[in-house]
């Protein structure tokens, strides 16, 4: 079984927390998949309404059902998954262990999920949705994207500073 320690992202900012084990680099054309799986992805998030900013104003309004019920049924097909995984020891397509490390809590993700919220509410976007919403033709979701990226440099130049 693959070991980990929670400690080398901290000592190295570089390192990624989760290990990436791929054996084989992939070309361009295997790289392909995954654009077709993002267009897919991001069609049923339109049509699904779930990259809909009046919808998401809904949401934290409390006024409607619709996105709690997706992130809801997202929560329950995502803890089923795992209890899969872990149960039958299932494998990656190309052969190798699926490993979920230990986490430990850090006080700043109390801070990062409610300024992750509060732009959440503000904006009608979490980062996932928009190219979807992009794609979709709301062009003022460009500002959105362009915040978003300056909020990850933000944090790239402070993190040694940072609660972690």
């Amino acid at each position: 079984m693959a070991t980990y320690k929670t400690t080398n992202a901290r000592l190295n900012p570089e390192a990624c927390e989760a290990p990436n084990n791929q054996v084989q680099s992939e070309s361009f054309v295997g790289n392909l998949k995954y654009l077709v799986v993002g267009v897919f992805f991001g069609i049923v998030f339109v049509k699904a309404e779930i990259v809909s900013w009046f919808r998401i104003q809904e949401m934290f309004r409390l006024s409607s059902f619709h996105m709690y019920g997706v992130i809801g049924t997202a929560v329950v097909v995502g803890v089923i998954s795992v209890f899969l995984i872990k149960t039958f020891r299932l494998k990656t397509i190309s052969g190798e262990e699926v490993v979920f490390p230990e986490k430990t809590f850090q006080r700043g993700q109390i801070f990062g999920g409610l300024m992750f919220g509060i732009g959440w509410a503000i904006t009608g976007a979490c980062p996932g949705p928009l190219f979807a919403q992009i794609g979709a033709g709301f062009p003022a979701v460009f500002i959105t994207l362009l915040s978003a990226i300056a909020g990850t440099w933000v944090y790239g130049y402070f993190r040694q500073r940072l609660p972690h």
